[in-house]
């Protein structure tokens, strides 16, 4: 093909697509305009992923608009960022221990959740290994291809454990009434739009560092990074205007949405009902800890319990802001979980081979 002709191409091939596009913005609006009219946690971002998995799954073809997750992305560490202060990162700090010691708990059940998969032989081992590491889900999908895995599978388990995750935590601490007011003084920074080119040239500085080094989560971290930089050195900062916030939960829960397809539920079910079983576990097993550690580390129960949930960064730490609950901390965790995962996973990987007869 002329390479001249390649962009009218890509053109012509976006242009078919903008009505699968406007349907997966029309379907998630609509799903989280009942999800908030039933009363329901987290509507912009649990509310559109459930719809637009379902319509996904009864074959409705519906397409994510192009960098829909990373505006989500960028959307939501800009606003993550806004938490952060000195004396917020010199608590973060006195709890370094409870941040790696959670990340290294969070990979041995990981590996638990993998010796099962492979036992029941529902997957090999590349498969099992890293749709059961509760890392980012986009970067375990990239470990996994370097190794052979089945791709697909590793999405499509992640895309399972977030969805629960995201469904089940919130709906739990509401019902419990665990609500906080920490975000008390982050509520009270008005929408100042003289300040917004300074952030947006920072957080796009920092997307780019971090895309520079190869570090994980570009997106979030990178942007969630630069604006809380600008936070601790005490620079004049923005709030977020309502209908930008929820519409960068929309954009996720459309991103998700769509990692569903027409074959789901038929591709492999006995290693999807697994990945199900075992995430029920996996939150089981962190809730208890949560429990267990909350008083004698002086923390809230339902920050600890975010902070430990195998969700994903994005995904906890709305869930955090929106019931008002500990975001720097639930940042932190994750943040910390998904580097260390993504970092030790090959050598992870290697040892968990020996462990089960390989080499």
């Amino acid at each position: 093909m002329n390479k001249a002709s390649e962009p009218a191409t890509a053109w012509a091939s976006l242009l078919r697509q903008l009505p699968a596009m406007a349907g997966s913005i029309v379907v998630a609006g609509a799903g989280a305009l009942l999800w908030r009219f039933g009363n329901l946690p987290l509507p912009w971002l649990v509310g559109s992923l459930y719809a637009i998995a379902l319509a996904r799954i009864t074959g409705l073809p519906l397409l994510a608009p192009p960098w829909a997750r990373q505006g989500g992305q960028w959307i939501i560490g800009s606003n993550m960022g806004l938490y952060f202060t000195s004396a917020v990162l010199v608590e973060l700090v006195s709890h370094a221990p409870l941040i790696v010691g959670m990340a290294f708990v969070s990979m041995m059940m990981g590996v638990a959740g993998a010796m099962l998969i492979v036992r029941w032989r529902l997957a090999d081992r590349p498969t099992a290994f890293f749709s059961s590491m509760p890392g980012g889900a986009s970067e375990m999908a990239n470990l996994s291809d370097l190794w052979n895995a089945s791709v697909d599978k590793v999405a499509a388990a992640h895309a399972t454990r977030v969805m629960l995750v995201v469904l089940i935590v919130p709906l739990a601490l509401t019902l419990f009434g665990r609500h906080g007011d920490s975000n008390a003084l982050l509520h009270s920074r008005s929408v100042q739009w003289q300040h917004f080119p300074l952030m947006v040239a920072a957080s796009l500085g920092g997307v780019g560092l971090f895309k520079l080094l190869r570090l994980p989560n570009s997106w979030v971290l990178g942007t969630l990074s630069a604006i809380a930089a600008l936070s601790v050195l005490g620079l004049p900062l923005s709030g977020l205007p309502d209908w930008l916030t929820a519409g960068g939960q929309m954009l996720i829960g459309i991103s998700l949405g769509c990692r569903f397809g027409p074959g789901f539920l038929r591709k492999a079910p006995a290693f999807i009902a697994c990945v199900v079983a075992v995430s029920l576990v996996f939150l089981a097993v962190t809730a208890s800890l949560a429990f267990l550690l909350a008083a004698p580390m002086g923390l809230a129960l339902p920050g600890l319990v975010l902070s430990f949930a195998p969700g994903g960064i994005a995904e906890m730490s709305i869930t955090a802001s929106h019931l008002n609950l500990g975001v720097p901390l639930v940042v932190a965790s994750h943040v910390v979980r998904t580097t260390i995962l993504t970092l030790l996973a090959p050598v992870g990987f290697r040892i968990f081979c020996r462990l089960n007869g390989g080499g």
